[in-house]
């Protein structure tokens, strides 16, 4: 059974897919450890709920990016982690990090990659773009990490159509649905890996 940590910045609803199909077996892993960037989200109370560690490791309280990121693999390392998901984590991972778990960190991001992705497209922004542009289709991706903002290898995408008049937030609901599939099966798919 593999070590799966979760970092997040957020609300967790990809952490809770990724611990509900922990528990149900889909998942031949557990979450050994959440990681967040910010005190007081929703996704530390999840990781409580379930008597998961939570760990808030802040950039404010270090010195320098490298550091920051130091102190994330020795986090990653303590709890003998196999596996990474991000799951809406705002920040960029070093090359260190990437570099040691080389095809074990997965991203899940909110539209069809290469489109509305990178620095400053996350949560809510993703959508408003996509509604701006007019676009007829979006989705979610998953992809591998490497040290740029959504730039890895894809594992898998999924669309869905955009209709007319359709708000941010509606938007959002609907992606998340295809995020709390596919999230899931990367991990299940990197926890098989030998």
């Amino acid at each position: 059974m593999k070590n799966i940590a979760v970092l997040v910045s957020g609300g967790g609803t990809n952490l809770q897919a990724v611990i509900d199909n922990t528990l149900n077996g889909y998942i031949n892993g557990r979450v050994c450890v959440v990681i967040s960037n910010k005190e007081g989200v929703y996704a530390l109370e999840r990781a409580k709920k379930y008597g998961i560690p939570a760990v808030v490791v802040k950039r404010e309280d270090f010195g320098s990016e490298e550091a920051f990121n130091d102190k994330i693999l020795e986090v990653l390392l303590r709890y003998d982690t196999d596996v990474i998901a991000l799951c809406g984590y705002l920040r960029i991972l070093s090359e260190k990090i990437v570099k040691r778990f080389d095809k074990k960190i997965v991203n899940v991001h909110p539209s069809l990659i290469p489109k509305y992705c990178g620095m400053g497209y996350y949560g809510l922004k993703v959508h408003q773009a996509v509604i701006a542009a007019g676009e007829k289709e979006t989705g979610a991706t998953v992809h591998y990490v490497d040290e740029h903002a959504d730039t890895g290898e894809i594992i898998f995408q999924e669309k869905c159509p955009v209709d007319k008049g359709m708000t941010a937030e509606e938007l959002q609901k609907r992606v998340l649905e295809i995020e709390h599939r596919l999230m899931p099966a990367a991990v299940k798919m990197l926890c098989e890996k030998e």
